[in-house]
């Protein structure tokens, strides 16, 4: 059935299936199916003109298909990825590190090698030298949910 499809089609059936990746790019969005659907477009525009050829053979257009389709994906990624922006809020998802050089009181004391701060509304756990509550400290590095912290 798909076969007799293709062979009534003819070139169309790359465009068809290349408006087809389209409009599933539409639906499903993720900047993938993008890549695959143009070419599919490409692979058609050329089966319009080579169709009739005895090069243009199934296993050619499949080729070109795929090599197309992951030039065209890693072109696109090199295209959306943004490379050379700098983001005006560097630190937004990573909070641990956007705490560094801060001071705060520790709730507990650090007791082999752990204890608790709270900055902002959240506590933290923090490992340095022991050191007892009440003493003020200096977030000096972040890994993770723990904070290195050092007297202040």
């Amino acid at each position: 059935m798909l076969h007799d499809a293709v062979v009534n089609l003819g070139p169309w059936s790359w465009w068809i299936l290349g408006l087809l990746l389209l409009v599933a790019e539409l639906l499903v969005p993720g900047v993938f199916l993008i890549w695959i659907g143009a070419a599919a477009i490409v692979v058609g525009a050329l089966s319009l003109a080579l169709w009739d050829t005895a090069l243009w053979g199934w296993h050619i257009q499949l080729l070109l298909f795929a090599v197309l389709s992951v030039v065209f994906a890693i072109l696109g990624r090199r295209i959306y990825a943004g490379r050379g922006q700098t983001s005006d809020e560097p630190l937004l998802n990573r909070r641990g590190e956007s705490l560094i050089g801060r001071t705060a009181t520790l709730h507990e004391p650090i007791a082999e090698g752990h204890g608790r701060i709270r900055l902002d509304d959240t506590w933290w756990t923090v490992v340095g030298p022991d050191l007892p509550s009440g003493t003020r400290v200096k977030v000096t590095a972040a890994s993770g949910r723990d904070l290195t912290v050092e007297a202040a």
